[in-house]
């Protein structure tokens, strides 16, 4: 990729913290090779439909080196690398509310709380459904099948995520027996074939007007998407009102917050609620303080 330049990046910017804060970097098209601190990804270019892939390091003086695809268009690929690592986002109030709490004032200090997500929220909103009522590996092997088998390939033979287009074009048959998707199988293909005509615009979520809890329900509408999947990727859209609890988010709070016994969501709630509209990513940051003290 001989395409290369860099992006400065915001006050409180972490490179690693912000592609390592949450599991995404582990799904395709991301490859994050640790040892390098590098991120690859491929995304479909917004102008032309065609698979850009970039590579993304951490640079010096405050700045991202980005290589790109000879033929990519720079400013395309800097929004696209704004918009993931959520570099425009303002975290100021987020660290204003959780600073006087001393159980989080590691959370400012090393950058945490920014959030990587994909290029579109379509694509968001599938990851999504793949990580319904199964574990992170079969989480992985879903999505890896998705970009595998649908995926368009860029110049560096690396493929994007598929388009709805795409996804609407094979039988629930392909995403039981191809995909291993089980019982989200017909959701995929009646998914892909409502944003592929239109009838749902997952993008318009991103700057919808709507309060929170409409657009939640607008969002719970998705076959397959329940509170805790419509909570998650409210998060990535930077509405962190919910705590998107799950299994796991559920196990971290009863071990450190009520002596490894199960309670209701409601005390969990009760817990957050003076973090106000940023409870949800201040749950995210207790449960995950481990990741970031073993340098994950």
């Amino acid at each position: 990729m001989s395409n290369s330049f860099s992006i400065p990046t915001p006050e409180n910017f972490n490179f690693k913290r912000s592609v390592t804060g949450h599991g995404w970097y582990d799904l395709l098209p991301f490859e994050y090779d640790e040892a390098a601190n590098r991120l690859h990804y491929v995304f479909r270019s917004p102008s032309t439909g065609l698979p850009i892939g970039v590579i993304l390091t951490d640079g010096r003086n405050s700045r991202i080196k980005v290589s790109a695809s000879e033929t990519a268009d720079r400013r395309e690929v800097k929004g696209v690398v704004r918009h993931i690592l959520r570099m425009d986002e303002n975290l100021d109030d987020f660290y204003l509310t959780v600073r006087d709490h001393a159980p989080f004032e590691w959370v400012e200090q090393i950058g945490a709380g920014r959030l990587l997500r994909s290029n579109t929220v379509f694509e968001d909103l599938v990851k999504s459904l793949c990580t319904t009522n199964c574990s992170w590996g079969l989480t992985k092997a879903m999505t890896s099948n998705l970009v595998a088998k649908l995926g368009e390939r860029s110049s560096d033979g690396r493929p994007a995520f598929p388009s709805a287009e795409k996804i609407a074009s094979k039988p629930e048959k392909f995403y039981r027996e191809v995909i291993k998707a089980g019982y989200r199988s017909p959701y995929f293909v009646e998914l892909g074939e409502a944003v592929a005509s239109g009838k749902i615009d997952p993008e318009s979520w991103l700057h919808s007007d709507l309060p929170t809890p409409e657009l939640k329900k607008e969002i719970k509408s998705v076959k397959g998407i329940g509170d805790y999947a419509a909570e998650n990727l409210l998060k990535l859209l930077g509405r962190y009102d919910g705590l998107a609890l799950d299994s796991w988010l559920r196990a971290g709070f009863y071990g450190k917050h009520n002596r490894s016994k199960k309670c209701p969501d409601k005390k969990i709630e009760k817990h957050y609620k003076k973090f106000g509209k940023w409870k949800g990513l201040t749950i995210w940051c207790d449960m995950t303080k481990e990741w970031f003290e073993t340098g994950r």
